[in-house]
């Protein structure tokens, strides 16, 4: 309430006439006699004000004087005196004899919620005989009357009161912050528009004295109470700042809210601050429930959920404040709450599902594909996934089967120890060159090495498959140079040396998970597999691979060579029909890149005409 902006005008419309402890003294003590107060009365009646409120009890006679006091009671209509009601243990404090059952009286008592702050006003209490309105209720309608305004049943609901235009309703149980509250009576909230000095106030010697200025009272609303210090009526509002002494506001000036509060709903159609029913409320809270959720679930990144998820609640409180300032108090902290706790599960949930498929990616790509590979498919799991099993899809792959010439030789030779690290240096360094050409390796099957280009994620463009089909091609080029390194290396220690076969062929595939929901595997069928192995195995005594100068045979199909261009030396071997297959297959021998491959049958040249000379 403090945050409030605008200046705080004071009402007008209600003077105080305020009892300081100078006065209890200036009158030689407490309580004033009813001569003082009678004498009081009658000095502002003459003022001409509209509404005469005594916030001071007077159940007891305090003469001298009590004859008079009793003839002022009875004889201005103006006047609204004070009583208590009783509750618990407490009879209350009845009204002045003379006034006892008239309209001329009001309760005094004041709400006071936990913690000791003012925050509801009380229009009506039932004793279970009769219905008593408050002091300040009473004030207000005196003031009302004189412009025209009175109370009355709103037309929908008779149970409501209606001043003017404006509805009030009451408090239930369970508005705002009140959860599970006593709403006995007819309660609203308090807006204490008027700040902490909100009225015109006078000492009452100021007023016995005469020094008074005639319009200062007349057709206002006047209440007279005690805000001496000794006399202990003081209370916390949403305006005080602390429990000093200065944070108290009189009892007299609470009544006196009340009263400016009723009279600018009368006058000025200012509707007492409401809050939702049960059920808007709940939706309210769902719907920031549902955003954090959808939070949770969109934004990924850590320091970005940590900027929308307090941004989210600025926001909330923005629009509470804004909703504040319109008269409606709406929760703030319920869905501040699921806010954060929808973000933290959905995050919880989301992190976890994620966990898993990459775990499930990691199980079946980990051994196949290099780290960035493995990056690039989680980054595209959305259109890879399903559910946690990568689904079937067709794509276009170059296939590459590579294996040993001679193995069963070599085998026979070395100790199977022995034979298993041989065969071991050989696989670190072709998957080397696979992993640096981007390949993915299926299957290590004995002494050979299955090989992919164009998976896991499938090509959208026809350069993307050409890059394949040239990567591939260059990885079985880098395969034979490592090949050729390690038999020289191997021919100083003494040890077999070998060369390899090695078939690459371009087509269409369809690649998914198969095995079971405890074991899988990634696969990669369809002819064009099939066409490469057999590429591989074709006539292995075609061009036999020399461990020393050309310790690899690359034979590749025609539908490779149509995206090779002119970047490598082929020949052309022959129109086959391949193992298996009905129609036959264009087959090509890789020589090298272009142009190595030119000086290369250039130095041969060279070397022959040099040897005839």
């Amino acid at each position: 309430m403090r945050l409030r902006p605008g200046p705080v005008a004071v009402d007008s419309r209600i003077v105080v006439i305020a009892v300081t402890e100078q006065d209890i003294q200036n009158q030689g003590g407490w309580p004033l006699s009813d001569a003082v107060l009678a004498r009081t009365m009658e000095t502002v009646a003459r003022y001409g004000p509209r509404a005469i409120g005594l916030d001071i009890y007077r159940d007891v006679p305090v003469p001298p004087g009590s004859e008079a006091l009793a003839a002022v009671f009875r004889g201005d209509r103006r006047i609204i005196v004070v009583t208590k009601f009783g509750e618990g243990q407490s009879d209350g404090v009845p009204p002045p004899a003379v006034l006892k059952g008239s309209d001329q009286v009001g309760f005094n008592d004041i709400l006071v919620d936990s913690g000791g702050t003012v925050r509801r006003g009380l229009l009506f209490l039932d004793d279970g005989a009769s219905v008593l309105p408050s002091f300040a209720l009473q004030l207000g309608l005196l003031y009302l009357q004189g412009e025209g305004v009175t109370a009355q049943a709103d037309p929908r609901d008779p149970g409501l009161l209606r001043l003017g235009r404006t509805t009030l309703r009451p408090l239930e149980p369970n508005d705002g912050a009140y959860v599970g509250a006593d709403t006995r009576g007819y309660q609203f909230l308090l807006d204490f528009k008027r700040g902490m000095a909100p009225f015109a106030s006078m000492p009452l010697t100021t007023l016995l004295s005469g020094g008074v200025d005639p319009a200062a009272l007349r057709n206002k609303v006047v209440l007279i109470g005690v805000t001496a210090e000794s006399v202990k009526d003081n209370f916390y509002t949403p305006y005080s700042r602390g429990r000093l002494a200065d944070q108290h506001t009189a009892g007299v000036a609470i009544h006196a809210h009340v009263a400016s509060q009723l009279l600018r709903i009368g006058l000025e159609d200012a509707s007492p601050m409401r809050a939702p029913a049960e059920w808007q409320e709940a939706v309210w809270i769902l719907v920031w429930s549902a955003l954090g959720g959808v939070t949770g679930l969109l934004v990924r990144s850590p320091w970005r959920l940590s900027l929308v998820g307090g941004g989210g609640l600025l926001g909330l409180g923005a629009v509470d404040f804004a909703a504040f300032l319109g008269g409606w108090w709406l929760p703030l902290v319920p869905p501040a709450m699921t806010w954060l706790i929808s973000i933290a599960v959905v995050t919880a949930y989301v992190s976890h599902r994620e966990t898993a498929q990459r775990a499930a990616l990691m199980q079946l790509f980990s051994r196949h594909v290099s780290k960035e590979v493995a990056e690039t498919v989680w980054q595209h799991r959305d259109e890879f996934l399903d559910g946690h099993r990568p689904r079937s899809q067709q794509m276009f792959v170059t296939a590459l089967f590579s294996d040993l010439a001679g193995f069963t030789t070599v085998s026979e030779k070395l100790a199977p120890d022995a034979l298993m690290d041989w065969l071991n240096e050989y696989m670190d360094a072709m998957a080397m060159q696979v992993s640096r050409h981007g390949g993915v390796i299926k299957q290590y099957a004995g002494d050979s090495i299955v090989v992919m280009f164009g998976v896991p994620i499938p090509r959208r463009s026809e350069a993307e498959i050409q890059r394949d089909a040239v990567k591939a091609v260059e990885c079985a080029l880098a395969m034979e140079g490592a090949v050729r390194e390690l038999n020289a290396r191997w021919q100083t220690e003494g040890r077999p040396l070998t060369g390899m076969r090695v078939g690459i062929f371009t087509g269409l595939a369809v690649a998914g998970s198969l095995g079971s929901a405890q074991r899988s595997e990634y696969v990669v069928v369809g002819d064009t597999i099939n066409t490469a192995s057999r590429l591989e195995s074709f006539d292995k005594n075609l061009f036999p691979p020399d461990p020393v100068h050309r310790p690899c045979r690359i034979l590749i199909g025609e539908t490779t060579l149509s995206y090779l261009g002119d970047q490598f030396e082929t020949e052309w071997v022959g129109a086959a029909s391949l193992k298996g297959k009905e129609q036959k297959v264009e087959i090509y021998r890789v020589i090298g890149r272009a142009q190595l491959a030119r000086a290369q049958v250039y130095a041969n040249a060279s070397s022959s005409r040099g040897g005839s000379a």
